[in-house]
């Protein structure tokens, strides 16, 4: 294990995870309090257009999947807030739009091929650049400055965007920054888990962590760390067995709600015959 730490690959990977494990539940939680827990799901397809596009363009994928990731969650906004068509509906309309032009473009481009494209759909962290690592560097810096100053206006617009509005906040903006925010999480963890398994990571932690919390703040810190866990494990385990790490992932994820259901479950019924004692 000593031996495996001392490798520069091992390194980036598991600065790669731990960073991915703090911002997806982040803002996970808010997208969850929204009831918008497909968000990821939406814009992880789109993503991959931008990511397609990079190859087309011979640019950095990571850096267009950034611009069309963006552009893609505005949309989506846009659709959900002024049009006819609901949310559902716009996300279909990005998870099908999406995908297709992925793959269309990586048919296109010269460097790309179906290894790569099955690279960022699943993950492939043990292929993370040093200019990866800092390009997921700055945007978790810039998704966990959202989150610190923003926070208590986020929640007011998650909780009630009627409340929200009528206190004076600036509705659209939140909506529009939550959206954002979303897109830059899902390119910081295209590279750990993949753009079709990003979302999990988005919503399980936080889910497990509503088994065990109730208020709004110890359910966000609680979610991060059940993030830290999922993805810092996860990626341990695959130093072991030859298995993708966004799977593992996951799935450690998984296993961590099915914990934290049970564990939730008999705290409150520990309590219930407390009260009726």
């Amino acid at each position: 294990m000593f031996d495996l730490l001392q490798s520069s690959i091992i390194q980036r990977a598991l600065i790669a995870a731990l960073l991915v494990g703090l911002t997806a539940p982040a803002v996970g939680t808010f997208i969850v309090q929204r009831r918008l827990s497909l968000l990821g799901d939406g814009i992880g397809h789109i993503a991959l257009t931008g990511v397609a596009l990079g190859f087309l363009t011979n640019t950095e994928p990571v850096l267009t999947a950034i611009v069309v990731a963006a552009l893609g969650a505005v949309a989506i906004e846009l659709v959900r807030a002024r049009g006819r068509t609901g949310g559902d509906v716009a996300l279909a309309l990005l998870f099908y739009g999406g995908i297709a032009g992925g793959v269309l473009l990586i048919g296109l481009s010269a460097g790309g091929s179906n290894a790569t494209l099955m690279s960022y759909l699943f993950g492939s962290i043990s292929s993370v650049t040093p200019q990866d690592l800092w390009v997921i560097g700055g945007l978790t810096v810039a998704v966990l400055t959202v989150v610190l100053v923003f926070g208590r206006e986020l929640f007011v617009l998650c909780q009630d965007e009627e409340v929200a509005r009528a206190s004076g906040l600036p509705v659209r903006f939140l909506s529009m920054l939550i959206a954002v925010t979303a897109a830059l999480t899902v390119v910081v963890a295209m590279r750990v888990v993949g753009l079709l398994l990003v979302s999990a990571l988005m919503v399980v932690p936080v889910a497990a962590s509503q088994q065990l919390t109730r208020g709004f703040r110890a359910t966000l810190g609680i979610a991060m760390i059940f993030g830290v866990v999922a993805t810092v494990g996860g990626l341990g385990y695959t130093m072991y067995v030859d298995v993708a790490p966004g799977a593992a992932i996951v799935l450690l994820a998984l296993a961590g709600f099915a914990v934290a259901l049970g564990l939730g479950t008999f705290i409150r019924r520990s309590r219930n015959r407390e009260s009726t004692r």
